[in-house]
């Protein structure tokens, strides 16, 4: 196996396939698990993901995997709390966490496919045909779950106001 070949191919990556996975709903630590996760596989199966027509659709594939693994394992619902956090004042450094947040919190609130294709879309910069190869859909379903999950996010309270919706 080429390793020099593949260490190229995790360096370009890792940030977009973590910010992959937060947007699929991953918490930062978790998302970086995932992709290593995910880079573990593609390390394993090296022969194949290199001989794959199309490399990123196949890695993404994997992650998408390894996502849906995670969730079936394990529950991931709300903990109660007695304490609210305080706001953050307005030109606070933490606005750009609370977008963040914001923007976490509004594609949790898409349905399952709907926030794959939008993370494959805008987080992991694939092309239709690609998200649609990883998703395993045809590249009008991803068209028209892109459009009605813009279509939700435009109209989204917490990304109306971040610091204010939160």
């Amino acid at each position: 196996m080429d390793d020099a070949e593949y260490d190229d191919y995790v360096l370009a990556r890792w940030p977009a396939l973590v910010r992959s996975a937060v947007g699929l709903g991953c918490d930062p630590e978790e998302a970086r698990d995932l992709a290593q996760t995910t880079l573990l596989r593609c390390y394993l199966a090296w022969r194949k993901v290199r001989k794959a027509r199309d490399r990123d659709a196949y890695v993404y594939r994997i992650l998408l995997n390894c996502f849906r693994d995670s969730r079936r394992r394990q529950w991931w619902g709300e903990v109660p709390t007695d304490a609210l956090p305080d706001r953050p004042a307005a030109g606070d450094a933490t606005v750009d966490a609370d977008l963040a947040d914001a923007v976490r919190r509004a594609l949790a609130d898409l349905d399952d496919g709907q926030r794959a294709v939008v993370v494959l879309r805008y987080f992991a910069h694939l092309s239709e045909a690609q998200t649609a190869a990883v998703l395993g859909i045809a590249p009008g379903t991803v068209k028209s779950r892109l459009s009605r999950a813009l279509a939700r996010l435009a109209t989204h309270p917490q990304l109306s106001d971040p610091v204010e919706g939160a």
